[in-house]
């Protein structure tokens, strides 16, 4: 059997956002790049999205985290933090992976903005057509 891990890291990404998180046991304090959850996140649905993995696994405020942000907007970034929590927790304790992974928070959403083409006005979006 492993022995028990003190501090474990992880790596979330969602578009362009990648979030470094830093977990271990503690009192549940989220720490984002210096400031607290509820100061750099501005909108409670991003705070909901932060905390679901913690929910699914029963760990509310059994563990602190410090977490380091960058690229990307609010959204992505709440959304990578979340990913950086659930494969934190993953490594921490090997049992939470099930109830993980079936709610989808071990999975990278892959979705990124498509690139836009040559020829065109945007990634779909073709210039104006005039028969005349």
């Amino acid at each position: 059997m492993p022995e028990p891990v003190s501090i474990v890291t992880a790596t979330g990404k969602r578009k362009n956002a990648v979030a470094r998180v830093r977990l271990k046991l503690g009192n549940g304090n989220v720490l984002v790049n210096g400031k607290t959850m509820a100061e750099y996140f501005p909108r409670e649905v991003l705070l909901m999205r932060i905390q679901e993995p913690f929910e699914a696994t029963a760990g509310e405020g059994r563990y602190d985290v410090v977490a380091k942000l960058h690229g990307g907007g609010v959204a992505g970034q709440a959304d990578a933090l979340r990913h950086g929590i659930a494969r934190a927790l993953e490594k921490f304790d090997e049992n939470l992976r099930a109830p993980l992974k079936r709610k989808g928070f071990l999975t990278r959403d892959a979705r990124k903005k498509e690139r836009k083409k040559y020829g065109q006005k945007g990634a779909r979006a073709r210039f104006q057509f005039s028969k005349r």
